[in-house]
């Protein structure tokens, strides 16, 4: 029986993983091992490792990582920690394979101890770009560490290859999140207000901004003209949830949270929907709003309109019903009155999301099923003219 260990570190990320983690639990020929870290362990970041017992998984090991501190010191000293609880975890666990999705700092941190340690690593998503963040480097260090490969798009296929990566190990599967808005039952905006202890009404913005951590556009000014924005819209209640562990998160964390507190009765901040909940808010919502992946992965397959803030999201596929907005006052307001206007809703209903149709956890399971340990790793030469 093979043992497939699978990695996560924050809620966004254990979203994604949701369908494929219940497929991997279904199969009688493998064995799930699951590995929580990062965010999930965190009380500021809502402790989301609980939602995961909720959802009737087995964790396997626990890996405490982050420290309090969120300057780029305190991430790069977090990942050293981490790196000594993988180390122990991995060779305790034994996995035949491990999964790891995206591109954050824990998954770097893990993904270099199971190449020490040679255990081959099964790398989603793959080949794109976030030139707004240090997540970009990342990603492609995965890759490179990675033996198998599963892809969101065609063009991200190419990129993984031309990187040196063997065509057999690349595999085009689409987006694992599109595939929960396909199976993701939703909830009525009554039990999203009993779980929070909210009173959100309709109409509102969902709104999650992420820092930047990469280039010059300061996540603290952007944000801050992102919330004076909101303002500019009092007929519209706010939906704000809490950005990840990144360099100047806790700086975000308190304005929001002060943000909030000023408009008790218009604006309510949550650490953590879950996949459940936001899912559903986006169907309840009119615009999600700010500059996490979401909203350009995932939320035009809800014909909702997205506002794309700045520039961490900037290379990546996007489709058209994704307003990318500058980082000035001006440009985000007038990114949100265009999100509003009834074009804007007619694109998001009939847009093509460059993401795939929803299936992509039977792939990635199938391709896993027929894959023998992949042995030496060879760099793979593209036979090309160049440039002279």
């Amino acid at each position: 029986m093979k043992k497939i260990a699978v990695f996560t570190g924050s809620r966004a990320e254990y979203g994604l993983l949701y369908p494929l983690l219940t497929k991997l639990a279904q199969q009688s020929e493998m064995h799930l091992q699951l590995i929580v870290s990062g965010m999930h362990l965190s009380p500021q970041f809502g402790e989301t490792w609980r939602s995961i017992e909720e959802d009737g998984f087995t964790i396997d090991a626990k890996i405490e990582m982050l420290l309090a501190s969120d300057t780029s010191c305190g991430v790069a000293k977090s990942m050293g920690v981490g790196v000594l609880g993988f180390a122990d975890a991995l060779e305790r666990l034994c996995p035949d394979c491990l999964i790891i999705l995206g591109d954050r700092y824990e998954a770097l941190a893990i993904a270099q101890v199971a190449a020490v340690m040679r255990i081959p690593i099964a790398h989603l998503h793959g080949g794109e770009l976030t030139e707004g963040a240090y997540d970009d480097p990342i990603r492609h260090a995965i890759t490179k560490l990675a033996h198998f490969h599963f892809v969101a798009s065609e063009e991200y296929r190419r990129r993984v290859i031309q990187m040196g990566e063997d065509p057999a190990r690349v595999w085009n599967v689409g987006a694992l999140g599109i595939e929960n808005i396909v199976t993701v039952p939703r909830v009525p905006l009554a039990t999203i207000n009993r779980k929070f202890q909210i009173e959100l009404k309709q109409p509102f913005f969902l709104v999650t901004y992420h820092p930047v951590t990469a280039g010059e556009e300061s996540s603290e000014d952007t944000f801050a003209n992102l919330l004076e924005t909101l303002d500019e819209f009092p007929d519209h209640q706010v939906l704000l949830t809490y950005p990840n562990s990144d360099n100047g998160g806790h700086r975000l964390i308190h304005m929001l949270e002060q943000f909030a507190s000023e408009r008790p009765n218009r604006v309510f901040a949550v650490p953590s929907l879950g996949i459940q909940c936001y899912l559903s808010a986006v169907d309840l919502g009119e615009v999600v709003i700010g500059n996490s992946s979401s909203g350009v992965i995932e939320v035009p397959s809800l014909k909702r309109p997205t506002v794309n803030i700045g520039v961490r999201q900037k290379g990546r596929l996007a489709a058209n019903s994704v307003i990318h907005s500058g980082a000035a006052r001006s440009n985000i307001s007038a990114s949100i009155r265009q999100a509003l206007s009834p074009r804007a809703k007619q694109v998001s209903e009939t847009c093509e999301n460059p993401y795939g149709s929803g299936d992509t956890s039977n792939m990635i399971v199938d391709i896993l099923k027929s894959q023998q340990p992949p042995g030496t790793k060879r760099f793979h030469d593209i036979s090309w003219p160049l440039e002279e």
